[in-house]
């Protein structure tokens, strides 16, 4: 978290912005004489809104912004509704799981829109809103949103002068061959199990165990990536509890000092989203102990039980995605690989065709759909390279295929710079390296059976003359690149008992 770049200072900037959002927020609340719970709930959805709508152009993200509350205020009222009818409102709370992971099956508004939803349906559970709560609920949720879209689109539109990037979309699918849809039942089991097993620890904070079970299959796609943010969200809310202890329960409430260290806690939560889960679940468990001593209810059994909702909501998640319809590490890992792999190929081809004149290639955006191909790359690997991994083997493996495609990315940089040169000019060999690159990233895809003769195929092209290529910038990075794909195929391909791609 420390030492990890922040080009531009992005992270610091939406972080920053992200505070002034939530203030401002909480202030026009207590401003209309809304009270606490309703001051809180407002606080907590410019939060929702500025962290979860992340659509890749600013039209879209207003759309989605605008949109939250079609999908939280029902929610909200079937909450507070069914708040004495425990049965029902179990029931329903499952439904609101089930229907929010399903809902990301349309990108990343959906996910937005069903995230909202839910944490709606948890927020009336954490705060015991009541039905006569309801309209001025609703007034603080809508204030709320104002806020956060006056904040992030007027005041500071950060995202007009620094596009967000793009989330690479996974393969659709149909049927329960949908990751999104497997999700779905996933999620919907652990929810459930967590619910039953929380309400025996506790009738009032249940709530936790169904929170911690539903943010762990966010922004995961496979088994391995689900245990490991399960682990990591244990650890930060154990940091965040020593914290708690420390801060929070000294303070008991005091409204100055908390609400400064609650605006540190959201700042936290943005600036270290995006690099280290941990450290952002501290901030989180941090901040929900500093809003139970507004609500007058902290202290340190509060704490542990806190603590025990979410070991319950982790192993619950983890059984889950073991036992139910499960994703496993290798489909995502081979997938995002061979993504990463043709979009090398793509940007190769549209580079030479470009040397050679044509007026219409561009590997400008398969460059930049690369590095977020590369990203989905390090966030499926990460159970392999994780420090508790217990397989040697594979963790090396991981590594060395993260470092090659980190190299062949800086080649692929490389080349589409020199093709944006309006002097460079083409060279007869380009053709045959920009084959030989083609070929390499084929063989890496074709099945077992076919390597063979891609092999033969291959050799029997003419090698490059790395001397002669290094006089040439582009034959340089082809040649450059054509040498860290003959070097994947060891890592990729390994004959051992323990293969990459099949952990």
């Amino acid at each position: 978290m420390f030492v990890a770049p922040d080009p531009g200072r992005a992270r610091l900037r939406n972080a920053t912005r992200a505070v002034i959002g939530v203030a401002l927020a909480v202030a026009v609340a207590e401003l209309c004489g809304l009270s606490l719970v309703a001051s809180i709930t407002g606080g907590l959805a410019a939060l929702l809104a500025l962290f979860t709508v992340t659509d890749s152009t600013v039209r879209a993200q207003r759309v989605t912004t605008a949109l939250l509350p079609a999908a939280g205020f029902p929610v909200l009222a079937l909450a507070t509704t069914l708040h004495g009818v425990p049965l029902a409102r179990d029931a329903v709370f499952v439904a609101v799981v089930f229907a929010g992971v399903y809902a990301r099956r349309w990108g990343v508004r959906g996910h937005a829109l069903g995230i909202f939803a839910f944490m709606n349906f948890f927020i009336t559970q954490f705060l015991h809103a009541l039905p006569g709560q309801l309209p001025e609920l609703y007034a603080a949720v809508g204030l709320a949103l104002l806020s956060a879209g006056a904040v992030r689109f007027v005041l500071w539109p950060i995202e007009r002068r620094v596009p967000p990037a793009a989330v690479p979309p996974a393969p659709p699918g149909t049927g329960l061959a949908r990751p999104t849809t497997r999700q779905a039942f996933q999620a919907t089991a652990a929810c459930a199990v967590a619910l039953g097993i929380g309400q025996t620890l506790s009738e009032d904070r249940w709530y936790w165990a169904v929170g911690t079970a539903w943010w762990i299959f966010v922004n995961t796609a496979s088994r391995g990536e689900t245990l490991v943010r399960g682990f990591r969200r244990v650890l930060g809310t154990v940091i965040g509890i020593g914290a708690g202890l420390l801060v929070a329960i000294p303070l008991n409430g005091a409204p100055a000092p908390t609400a400064v260290l609650v605006a540190l806690c959201v700042f936290g939560i943005f600036y270290t989203a995006a690099v280290s889960y941990s450290w952002m679940m501290m901030a989180v468990t941090v901040m929900a102990g500093l809003l139970y001593g507004l609500l007058g209810v902290l202290d340190p059994g509060l704490l542990v039980l806190r603590l025990e909702q979410t070991a319950v909501g982790a192993v619950c998640a983890g059984l889950a995605v073991i036992l139910v319809l499960p994703v496993t590490t290798h489909a995502t890992n081979d997938m995002w690989i061979q993504r990463a792999l043709r979009c090398v190929r793509t940007c190769t081809a549209e580079a030479a065709a470009r040397l050679a004149g044509s007026p219409v290639a561009d590997p400008a955006p398969h460059a930049a759909e690369l590095e977020l191909f590369l990203g989905r790359v390090r966030l499926s690997l990460a159970p392999l390279v994780h420090p508790l991994s217990p397989y040697r083997g594979r963790k090396a493996r991981a590594r060395r295929v993260l470092a090659l495609l980190d190299e062949c990315a800086v080649e692929v940089r490389g080349l589409v710079s020199v093709a944006a040169d309006p002097d460079a000019s083409h060279d007869a060999r380009l053709a045959a390296a920009c084959w030989r690159v083609e070929a390499a990233v084929e063989a890496l895809l074709a099945p077992e059976a076919e390597r063979g003769t891609q092999a033969e195929q291959g050799s029997a092209a003419t090698a490059p003359n790395p001397a002669r290529a290094a006089s040439e910038p582009a034959l340089a990075h082809l040649h450059g690149l054509e040498r860290l794909l003959a070097q994947l195929d060891g890592p990729l391909r390994s004959a051992s008992r323990s293969p990459l791609v099949g952990a």
